[in-house]
């Protein structure tokens, strides 16, 4: 199994916000390409890559999702040089000040990157009833070191905010970084992938890096229309044990991923898993869902005449952050289960699954 670290990281320094996915979607791209006999952008902008099976046509098919867009910031406006903030997706603004970002300012004819820092006015200077306590993000600014005139040349509304803090390694095998939600899973995807190379298949597998997951499960909605899968299976991170969270609704890191069961699941796709990680002795938690999931899944299970959907988990600590942490070996274990099950599929899986078994 190759080392999925150097790509990984590659992922983590790209940009590709919700709705504006391009710069991630050319790395991921180009790193498909030989391991999918077709690839190309659905209507929504999501990746499709094809992998095609060895059964007789026409083949059932499994859709394995994972999304490639990234929460961020997008700029509202500028005090005396100093820009305002709105959020794409789930922003906590309790940990921005102080972030290093990226502006991509269109005022330049293109999407020019700009350094710049997060930062908030002392408490004092601040209205009273703030007091001590988290800034709300409409009094947070950013920070590029231009003068005014300058910045309102180059940065206009709508120019959007990416983190800029770069991955680190830490010890444990682990890694730190942004929108580890969801490359990690876009990662163990492509384990997947490298896995199937030595592996036959009779199932043709669409490997899908989705668009706009993290405002709405947008990209999965138009894709699974598109593709119509037999199965879909949605590979997204979960929450890790850590500080503070350590009850039934966290997973432990670097113990293997997750598999998820809840309404949103099928029974007989999750019993499945289960049993083929237990006969192949890879570990992994039990997460539960008792709504649907947050993740693609949802998007995929309610299209069309409806599609029996799984959710593999990868456990993530301190998700929505610019220091997002996960254990290598669990994006590892996730893509070769996920290889491993889609090498077992036969011909005739779907019709001996029923949703009580």
């Amino acid at each position: 199994m190759t080392d999925i670290t150097p790509f990984l990281k590659d992922l983590l320094t790209a940009p590709g916000l919700s709705g504006y996915e391009d710069p991630v979607a050319e790395i991921i791209s180009a790193k498909w390409k030989p391991l999918v006999h077709e690839i190309n952008r659905g209507r929504l902008g999501s990746l499709h890559g094809l992998r095609r099976g060895t059964g007789t046509s026409p083949r059932p098919s499994v859709l394995v999702a994972a999304h490639m867009d990234a929460i961020g910031l997008m700029i509202t406006g500028s005090t005396d040089g100093f820009l305002r903030l709105t959020q794409v997706g789930g922003v906590d603004p309790r940990v921005l000040p102080g972030t290093l970002i990226t502006v991509y300012a269109t005022g330049a004819g293109g999407r020019l990157p700009i350094p710049g820092v997060v930062v908030q006015p002392h408490f004092h200077l601040l209205p009273p009833e703030i007091g001590t306590g988290p800034v709300p993000l409409e009094y947070l600014f950013v920070d590029t070191g231009l003068p005014p005139r300058r910045v309102a040349d180059l940065v206009h509304v709508g120019d959007v905010v990416s983190y800029a803090q770069p991955p680190i390694e830490l010890s444990g095998e682990t890694i730190a970084g942004h929108t580890l939600d969801n490359r990690a899973s876009v990662a163990a995807l492509t384990v997947c992938l490298e896995e199937l190379q030595s592996r036959p298949h009779v199932w043709d597998v669409w490997a899908v890096a989705t668009t706009q997951e993290e405002i709405g499960m947008i990209g999965a909605t138009g894709s699974t229309f598109e593709l119509h899968p037999t199965i879909a299976i949605a590979v997204d991170v979960t929450f890790a044990k850590g500080p503070g969270a350590s009850d039934w609704q966290t997973s432990p890191l670097g113990k293997g991923p997750t598999l998820c069961m809840g309404p949103n699941i099928h029974p007989a796709l999750h019993k499945a898993m289960k049993d083929l990680a237990d006969r192949l002795e890879i570990p992994y938690g039990l997460e539960y869902a008792p709504r649907h999931t947050g993740t693609d899944s949802y998007a995929m299970q309610v299209v069309t005449e409806g599609v029996p959907t799984l959710v593999v988990g990868i456990p993530l600590r301190y998700m929505h952050t610019p220091v997002e942490v996960v254990a290598i070996k669990d994006i590892q274990r996730a893509g070769r289960l996920l290889a491993e099950f889609i090498a077992g599929l036969t011909a005739d899986f779907v019709e001996k699954i029923v949703w009580d078994d």
